[in-house]
């Protein structure tokens, strides 16, 4: 049972009120998505349908396409508001950023995507029939992180890759001292996000093979703590635990919070934010078992016929 569950009704409607602010607080999703699809560069990828599980407004939905013009894009999302922006946004390609990139100014047909208002963990999508799961910075919206791997290893093709950004256990770890130095218990406050090595063994037991795990270290800088309450909320990442206090933070206690955070400044600086990046990519393997446990033997295994030592 996950300690920590959301209230996913909440998680929904925060995220839909934050469509119209979203992009431009994600300052540091946008820049991780970015060097994700970077990671595209090493691999030898034609990819006919992708799906952007967790894709926001759009945040890089277009830049998939621009990159994977011949492709399908799936733009998937749990708040239908952010589904609304993705879609959209790659609508008009002879005016738009994407259509002068691929067009090179010239009218030419838009690239095929198509968005799709789901939970994560239950895409209406058929099985086996995607190249690439790519999702950036949305795993830590989902409190079964086994079912959702699940789900992903159901609609990739088999040697299909899922590759993917999340925050590790340490982001906003000077946010959870200050909390506690306010006098208020940050495990009801602040959410807890999974370890490299956690996600690493949910994936090899979805179905996955040699997970590649890596970290950095993002460290974002604010002047004050009501620009990060701000950004917070721009981006529609407030407490949606559903052990939660109902009932808001008092000024008293939200004010020593803030003064925790501003203890914490070196010689009259910045706030500093710390935010663990896991990238993660993993390929999807063979079955080699039943739903049911039955061992399976492929017909071309039998054909090679066993293999035999010198």
């Amino acid at each position: 049972m996950n300690p920590n569950p959301l209230d996913r009704q909440a998680v929904r409607t925060r995220f839909g009120r934050a469509a119209a602010t979203y992009a431009e607080a994600a300052v540091v999703q946008r820049e991780v998505g970015s060097r994700l699809l970077d990671r595209f560069d090493v691999m030898r990828l034609t990819p006919t349908r992708i799906v952007d599980a967790g894709c926001g407004p759009g945040t890089h939905t277009a830049a998939l396409a621009a990159r994977f013009p011949a492709a399908t894009i799936t733009a998937v999302d749990h708040a239908a508001a952010m589904v609304e922006r993705a879609v959209p946004s790659v609508a008009a390609p002879e005016t738009s950023w994407l259509g002068r990139l691929l067009g090179r100014g010239q009218a030419m047909a838009a690239p095929t995507i198509e968005g799709v208002v789901s939970d994560l963990r239950s895409m209406p999508l058929v099985r086996e029939s995607c190249d690439v799961v790519w999702s950036n910075f949305a795993l830590q919206f989902v409190d079964d992180l086994p079912a959702l791997f699940a789900e992903w290893s159901r609609v990739l093709k088999v040697g299909g890759v899922l590759m993917f950004t999340a925050p590790g256990p340490d982001t906003m770890i000077e946010l959870r001292r200050a909390i506690n130095l306010a006098g208020d218990d940050a495990a009801c406050r602040v959410h807890q996000f999974a370890d490299l090595h956690d996600i690493g063994d949910m994936l090899v037991h979805a179905g996955f093979a040699d997970p590649v795990m890596d970290m950095e270290v993002i460290t974002l800088e604010y002047a004050s703590a009501d620009a990060l309450w701000r950004d917070l909320r721009a981006m529609g990442v407030t407490n949606t635990l559903a052990a939660r206090p109902r009932g808001l933070m008092t000024p008293r206690r939200l004010a020593a919070v803030a003064a925790a955070l501003d203890a914490g400044r070196r010689g009259g600086g910045p706030i500093r934010i710390s935010v663990e990046v896991v990238y993660g990519h993993a390929w999807k393997a063979a079955a080699k078992k039943t739903a049911e446990g039955h061992g399976i033997v492929r017909i071309d295994d039998i054909r090679r016929g066993p293999r035999t030592t010198k």
